[in-house]
């Protein structure tokens, strides 16, 4: 494993600058845990012992917001990059489960390191005294192990937000989480409660995206059922086939593309009924366009796959050429976690590429002909030019009418003078 890290220009600048003025700075927490893997971190934040009127003073002729000042923390732009530099400190008690009530400076690197959540999270680095590790973070990182810095139960009752942290990083890093630890997670579970449901949806879709989140799921499925109780009944129970409904979410979850939280979240809530999924979307509040994914997704889920190009049409129709992919992707999943069979799903993907490669027949905006054609030629007006439309498009959906301005308007004619309100063809 490393043990040199090469802090990026940006943050170097500022380091030595607080050096210079005679303050000690160091490079802390994620940037250090990533580089130490040799992954690319994406912020770089710098602890210091410069208390905050210090800060402000050095980088006077510095671009610099106050984003955190009572806590410690400023923002500083250096080379077209922002960075975050706060003030060694301990935190006071945290009565509501999420904040401190208060902080104080302090004038040692260890003090500060004591604060933070997991010993991977706990290591501070500088070009002078290289890493400092306190609590053990290179160790547990070369041991793939997450661990609280200190007592379990403390860090869990100051932060109960760092429950589902714990299983975003396990889940990240595919680590497994100490076993005291882990404990604790489960006894804590509760005390997400006192956290808003914008930041468990936040972490939860990190876990869920994550390369270990069916083990996540498999792990502490009483942590799920906190978050969403909706999820409760399928934990321990077995359906109609004698499979344990939990283990199946998990699997799906898995299964599903892992760079797509709408449909890992679909497979996560996929056996539960419409109205708990409602419930569970409007637990967590999750955003519209999350939301109308995921049910429109288990909506088609629940329903049988076209089987002929009339129906693959119509379902492209209602929903879009991605969704249908999406529909035929999770049926791909629970069918071969179910049968082991993809010969469904390799139908219906057949049928849709031939469907995809013939003209479009979608909506009404396919069509050769549209409402102001109906209306010019005095063959409709009103609702009726609607209705006439959606007939037309079934029947060139159904493969029973050519797509052509002149076949349309025959057509057009003919169901205005058979009827005022033309009947529909079967489907």
């Amino acid at each position: 494993m490393l043990t040199v890290i090469h802090i990026p220009s940006y943050a170097a600048e500022i380091i030595h600058e607080l050096e210079r003025m005679g303050f000690s700075a160091y490079v802390v927490g994620g940037c250090v845990r990533d580089s130490l893997l040799g992954q690319k971190p994406a912020d770089w934040d710098i602890c210091t012992d410069a208390r905050p009127e210090q800060m402000l003073q050095v980088f006077r002729k510095w671009r610099v917001f106050e984003t955190g000042l009572k806590h410690g923390t400023i923002t500083v732009r250096s080379r077209g990059h922002n960075v975050e530099v706060t003030t060694f400190r301990t935190d006071g008690t945290y009565s509501d489960n999420r904040h401190p009530d208060a902080v104080r400076f302090v004038s040692r690197i260890p003090d500060d390191l004591a604060r933070r959540d997991f010993t991977i999270n706990a290591m501070a680095y500088n070009d002078r005294e290289g890493l400092v590790d306190t609590f053990g973070g290179q160790k547990d990182l070369e041991e793939q192990t997450l661990r609280c810095v200190g007592e379990p139960d403390v860090r869990f009752h100051e932060d109960a937000l760092r429950i589902l942290r714990a299983l975003r990083f396990a889940a990240r890093f595919q680590f497994a989480i100490e076993t005291e630890t882990a404990y604790s997670i489960r006894r804590n579970r509760l005390l997400l409660e006192n956290i808003s449901a914008e930041r468990i949806f936040k972490e939860l879709q990190g876990i869920l995206t994550a390369p270990g989140a069916g083990d996540m799921l498999t792990a502490f499925p009483e942590v799920f059922s906190a978050i969403l109780p909706e999820l409760a009944g399928l934990v321990g129970s077995l359906d109609a086939s004698g499979i344990n409904s939990w283990t199946f979410t998990a699997h799906a979850v898995q299964t599903a593309p892992a760079e797509n939280f709408p449909s890992r979240l679909a497979m996560l809530l996929h056996q539960l009924t419409p109205q708990a999924v409602t419930s569970a979307l409007a637990r967590l509040k999750s955003d519209n366009a999350t939301a109308r994914f995921v049910t429109t997704l288990l909506e088609h889920l629940a329903a049988p796959l076209p089987t002929s190009r009339p129906e693959m049409r119509r379902l492209i129709g209602s929903t879009s050429r991605e969704m249908a992919e999406h529909i035929i992707h999770a049926h791909g999943i629970v069918n071969k976690l179910r049968h082991g069979s993809y010969e469904e799903i390799r139908s219906a993907s057949t049928l849709l590429a031939e469907v995809l490669d013939s003209p479009p027949a979608y909506n009404v905006r396919h069509l050769a002909i549209g409402g102001n054609d109906l209306m010019k030629d005095g063959l409709a007006q009103g609702r009726l030019v609607g209705q006439i439309l959606e007939q037309l498009l079934r029947e060139v959906q159904d493969e029973t009418l050519p797509n052509t301005k002149q076949s349309l308007l025959t057509r057009a004619t003919e169901l205005t003078q058979n009827c005022t309100e033309p009947q529909e063809s079967p489907r």
